[in-house]
């Protein structure tokens, strides 16, 4: 039994990994400041001896005695604002969660020896030049933008993970994810697959961006939590950044149709003007994960939409 912290775990993406970690047998405490996340993402979890949960803020130097534990073996770093909504509401307080947050989460990891993981995100490449986009693409961002809060601040929490392990051997691991889906997604954070099928699913029109020739490639939660756990369990060589995510590509009009179809929603489909930095197209090169991993995607976009879909038709009832 390992002991293993996940920040932002009552996040879409965190609460999902601690339901495998639990499920494996280990102990795990969620630490989440609730910004975001939502305790509802853990109530399967709240009467399991080996689970526990600390209301916290990553911006904040943290040790084991605030953990109320004596020691960790892995640290998974996911406390982030991931939707631009949510992000750009409080953009100063985003870039310290990546960069404080980054700095604490490696100062715990120094003082206690565990092994760290850094949920870092395909946005470092901003709007690609390069297409699909390995890991060797230093990217194109622009630093000033409303998003570069988020864009920068991963970017620079790359940069302290690798100089860290520089500098005091840390046992790292980076992943980088593109466009993620599944339940526990919040109804209105803004995301292009939850708006949609919320969209749908009340009836309303279905908002595409510009004139939904965009791109994006979208991964089911499952299937990147085993992502997550295969690189923390991978050899200490591997490190990382790995690209995480589904080499599908659709556009934003196929995506819109496809949900339509699966809500049988007659909803109409209305065009907004495209926002500021808002990526032309996006989709990983999955190579390094192949190679290291043995993993790839096994959710087809269908299959994951039906599964989503049911979810927030039930949130949605309730």
């Amino acid at each position: 039994m390992k002991k293993i912290l996940v920040t932002g775990g009552a996040g879409f993406l965190g609460s999902h990994l601690c339901d495998r970690l639990i499920a494996q047998g280990h102990q795990v405490i969620a630490l989440d400041s609730l910004f975001t996340g939502s305790k509802k993402n853990l109530s399967g979890l709240a009467s399991n001896a080996n689970f526990k949960f600390v209301q916290y803020d990553v911006v904040d130097p943290i040790t084991v005695q605030t953990l109320g534990v004596s020691g960790l073996d892995e640290i998974y770093n996911l406390a982030c604002p991931a939707s631009p909504v949510h992000y750009q509401y409080d953009p100063i307080h985003t870039m310290k969660t990546s960069v404080l947050g980054a700095l604490n989460m490696l100062e715990l990891a120094r003082n206690t020896g565990a092994k760290v993981f850094q949920a870092s995100t395909s946005e470092v490449y901003g709007d690609p030049s390069v297409h699909p986009q390995p890991e060797e693409y230093w990217g194109n961002v622009n630093t000033i933008g409303i998003r570069s809060c988020y864009d920068e601040g991963k970017r620079a929490a790359e940069t302290l993970w690798f100089d860290y392990q520089r500098a005091y051997k840390l046992r790292i691991k980076v992943v980088r994810i593109f466009n993620t889906y599944g339940p526990r997604m919040a109804a209105d954070d803004g995301r292009v697959v939850s708006n949609f099928i919320v969209q749908a699913l009340r009836g309303e029109d279905l908002t595409i961006y510009g004139d939904g020739t965009q791109t994006r490639s979208f991964c089911y939660a499952d299937d990147l939590v085993e992502g997550f756990i295969r690189l923390m369990n991978s050899p200490d060589y591997v490190v990382g950044p790995i690209n995480l995510g589904n080499p599908g590509e659709f556009t934003m009009i196929e995506l819109a149709e496809k949900v339509l179809r699966l809500t049988g929603s007659k909803s109409k489909l209305i065009h907004m003007p495209l926002p500021e930095d808002d990526p032309k197209q996006r989709r990983p090169d999955i190579s390094k994960a192949k190679q290291h991993l043995d993993w790839e995607p096994t959710v087809a976009l269908e299959q994951g939409l039906e599964r989503t879909i049911a979810y927030f038709r039930e949130a949605i009832a309730a």
